[in-house]
């Protein structure tokens, strides 16, 4: 395919033109379309002319492109000629421009209990985020959602083969680390025999499904972050809208689904890791092998697997939901992503923290 190419000719300063050829469409490489803007900002030409090549291809991200140049043409009272691009594109930027952008309330210089204004934000856009989730499932399960299969298997693809790596390391870890803790307390008793029981029941209940949990926020929930928070700034979340696209239905859907039937399959991997690595450090301990699976065979019931894998599907739930929440409700600034991604972890630890202990106080009181 050709590539992506604008020329500006500025030799003429009451008329400008650019004319856009090759591939503009997301995932391609694309000219930056800035740097046309700021000689609009800082030249206030008479027109600005757009043409299109014949072999012009095009999405979201040429609209998103011509949407900037048409914002920078209005803030400096230049006309804006578009005969010479195609009919489509022409009636795509007259639809996105028919309403003036808002420019919101000015923010007041006082506040009485900022803290409480910042939270009761908070608050209701947590609850906004929240209604506008379950009628995005609504759709999908009515089959009247504009999400994509393929998108759902290559988000899976992403959060859980990628992550098998970072996963294996940390759970041999952990597991090592809890065999060696609990050998050394018990050896005083006499009782390091069962370490076994306590690193099986401290990984199948609990620290598999924890520990698996914070990588993936860690790694797949400010990925989502900076992944939509860099559509936000692009203005291609934007277009999306302009064409009728719901974000919520094409972007976040996806992501939470691949994510949720992700967590399981990584939390019995993560369990089965970290037993292993329990196993290498009490086999070093004077404890045999054999001893250490015989135990370990008593130690654990299909309750307990089960406890630690529905805990993983909730942390998978609670990860995405962090990820894709600072992603859509990113600023307009490339600041913004960073701090996006950061909202998005630590979002999701609390997140984590609180619902971990949550559900421990419920299966302590269904006696489970």
């Amino acid at each position: 395919m050709t590539e992506a190419t604008l020329k500006v000719d500025d030799s003429d300063r009451s008329s400008f033109s650019a004319s856009f050829s090759g591939v503009w469409k997301t995932g391609y490489n694309t000219p930056s379309i800035d740097d046309f803007c700021q000689q609009i900002a800082t030249r206030s030409p008479v027109r600005v002319n757009l043409m299109a090549a014949q072999e012009l291809q095009w999405d979201s991200r040429l609209m998103a492109a011509l949407l900037k140049v048409a914002r920078a043409c209005t803030e400096h009272n230049c006309e804006l000629n578009t005969r010479s691009m195609p009919p489509e594109i022409c009636r795509l930027l007259d639809l996105a421009t028919a309403v003036p952008i808002h420019a919101g309330t000015p923010e007041k210089t006082t506040q009485a209990w900022p803290w409480l204004r910042q939270s009761l934000d908070w608050v209701t856009d947590f609850l906004r985020f929240i209604g506008e989730l379950f009628l995005a499932y609504m759709r999908f399960f009515s089959g009247k959602s504009a999400t994509r299969l393929r998108d759902i298997t290559a988000f899976f693809q992403q959060s859980g083969p990628s992550a098998l790596g970072i996963v294996t390391l940390i759970s041999l870890l952990t597991g090592m680390i809890l065999a060696y803790l609990g050998t050394v307390q018990l050896r005083q008793f006499g009782a390091e025999v069962y370490v076994a029981k306590l690193v099986a029941i401290g990984m199948v209940r609990e620290m598999g499904a924890l520990m698996t949990a914070v990588i993936m926020a860690g790694r797949t929930g400010a990925a989502y972050a900076a992944q939509l928070g860099t559509m936000q700034v692009n203005e291609e979340i934007d277009a999306l809208t302009t064409l009728g696209i719901k974000p919520i239905d094409y972007l976040v859907i996806p992501r939470m689904l691949a994510l949720i039937m992700a967590m399981p399959l990584l939390c019995i991997y993560s369990n089965a890791l970290g037993i292993l690595g329990g196993g290498l450090v009490a086999t070093g301990m004077d404890i045999t092998l054999r001893m250490y699976f015989s135990q370990l065979l008593g130690a654990m019931t299909m309750v307990d697997i089960i406890t630690g894998v529905f805990k993983s599907l909730v942390f998978g739930l609670l990860i995405a939901m962090a990820g894709c929440q600072a992603g859509m409700r990113c600023g307009r600034s490339s600041a913004a992503v960073g701090m996006a991604t950061t909202r998005a972890v630590v979002t999701a630890i609390v997140y984590l923290v609180v619902a971990d202990a949550g559900l421990n106080i419920l299966y302590y009181q269904l006696g489970i």
